[in-house]
């Protein structure tokens, strides 16, 4: 499968028709899908229409738009016209299928981009693995026996086998980034508002897409960012293409804090080695600087989790889903809906967001004595692909910090942050590299992660 730029400027200048790129989809769909479980509906006819629209612009000499016949997996937490939307959940697989699209996949079909089906998600994005009794076991294409990460699972597989060139994604604490890191992808999860959402408000989770490269990502984001007057969180539009802008940025001088733990997280020491790696290599090619800082432990995990997952019980019986339906919740949710009742997630609200604050301020020092933060993108390399989520990490007790320990002050704090290839363990499984700035600054993210691409590239054994 070409890249999302090739095939989009191909299409455009019509060197390449739209049905054959969706026709050629379909066919690596079918040959790679089994046993990875990365698509879980696929809309045929919906996308052969598209395509065929797409083809009689060219034909007219219109221009269909910067994604101009580009396949793309929507992640099963979005809507898509034609599908329906089941979050990973036995209880929504009988929905209808949707009649209008999220204004994230509605601002992708509106630059021709062509949605061919639903890729796999963590049920309600609850889970590290995308792992759900609804739609069974996503693995991974580097080691199916492993997973390729949740809650975008399904995407990061999508994307890593080559079956189409971007999926959507979302990230809530990591949901883009450790799928990315997982997979050897590029995860981008943008500024808090980057791209609008369906609902208007979230206090931590952002749209955005998987890629194999820099490029692609930037080209989805000039699409798919920009305020939306139903989302009172989105931001205004840039004055600047981020495709352009990754290859011209200056970014020689930043300086970068470092921390191989976040000062509280289990991590494999392969791993932070691996990253560690990947971090000098990036500080050598951007010209960066390290900045010293002194860190101090910055542990976020127990108050988003109380202010994420405290009303989890009394949300899903609203649903209708409990009580009755507790044996059929796929097994992290399980997890988690015991902790809930145990107490084990606290329930006092108002006090974790007292602490959210004081983490908030935290970040704010860090960023004004460094203008970028580093870290491994994971906890550890992919584990087992039916597996909850570990609380041992080599060897050590890592309850309190599991897989995720770095996504979720990017999501509290509403920075961008992107995960990049940062190698392979000795079992050839990938690792990912963490790159957090200052908000609003996703043109520093992808002009770092460009120039490292360009300086240590990655590839594929499929193509």
């Amino acid at each position: 499968m070409k890249s999302v730029v090739e095939i989009a400027d191909s299409v455009r200048s019509g060197a390449v028709k739209a049905r054959d790129v969706v026709a050629a989809a379909f066919e690596t769909i079918e040959a790679r899908n089994e046993p990875l479980n990365a698509f879980i509906m696929l809309d045929r006819t919906g996308a052969f229409q598209i395509a065929d629209e797409i083809d009689a612009k060219v034909a007219r000499g219109e221009d269909p738009g910067l994604l101009a016949g580009v396949p793309f997996g929507v992640k099963d937490l979005e809507d898509v016209i034609g599908l329906p939307t089941t979050q990973g959940c036995w209880f929504f697989k009988e929905s209808p299928a949707k009649t209008a699209d999220s204004p994230h996949v509605a601002r992708l079909r509106a630059a021709g981009a062509i949605p061919i089906g639903k890729t796999a998600a963590s049920e309600f994005g609850m889970d590290s693995a995308t792992y759900t009794t609804a739609w069974g076991v996503t693995r991974n294409p580097w080691n199916p026996a492993t997973t390729p990460g949740g809650s975008s699972g399904g995407s990061a597989a999508a994307v890593a086998a080559g079956m189409v060139p971007f999926c959507t994604s979302t990230d809530g604490g990591g949901s883009t980034r450790e799928p990315a890191a997982f997979t050897n992808l590029v995860g981008l999860k943008p500024s808090h508002g980057r791209i609008a959402k369906k609902n208007g408000f979230s206090n931590y989770s952002v749209h955005g897409a998987l890629t194999r490269t820099v490029a692609d990502t930037a080209r989805y984001l000039d699409v798919a960012a920009g305020p939306n007057d139903s989302d009172r969180q989105s931001l205004p539009a840039v004055p600047y293409s981020y495709e352009a802008i990754i290859e011209t940025l200056d970014v020689s001088g930043l300086s970068f804090a470092w921390t191989a733990d976040q000062g509280y997280a289990v991590v494999e020491p392969e791993v932070v080695a691996l990253a560690r790696e990947a971090a000098e290599k990036l500080m050598r090619a951007a010209k960066l600087k390290e900045s010293g800082y002194d860190f101090r432990p910055l542990n976020i995990k127990p108050h988003w989790g109380t202010t994420m997952l405290g009303s989890l019980e009394d949300d899903l019986t609203k649903d209708g889903i409990l009580p009755d339906g507790y044996d059929k919740l796929s097994p992290q949710t399980r997890v988690v809906l015991d902790r809930v009742r145990a107490k084990k997630i606290s329930p006092d609200v108002k006090g974790a967001w007292a602490e959210i604050y004081k983490f908030e301020q935290q970040v704010a020092e860090l960023f004004r004595n460094a203008d970028l933060l580093i870290t491994p993108a994971t906890a550890c390399a992919p584990y087992a692909a039916d597996s909850t989520i570990p609380q041992v990490i080599d060897g050590r007790d890592a309850s309190a910090s599991n897989v995720e320990p770095f996504g979720m002050l990017a999501n509290a704090c509403w920075n961008p942050s992107i995960s990049i290839p940062a190698g392979f363990t000795k079992a050839g499984l990938p690792v990912g590299l963490q790159i957090t700035a200052r908000r609003h600054r996703d043109d520093i993210l992808l002009r770092l992660a460009r120039i490292y691409e360009q300086a240590h590239p990655w590839s594929y054994p499929w193509s």
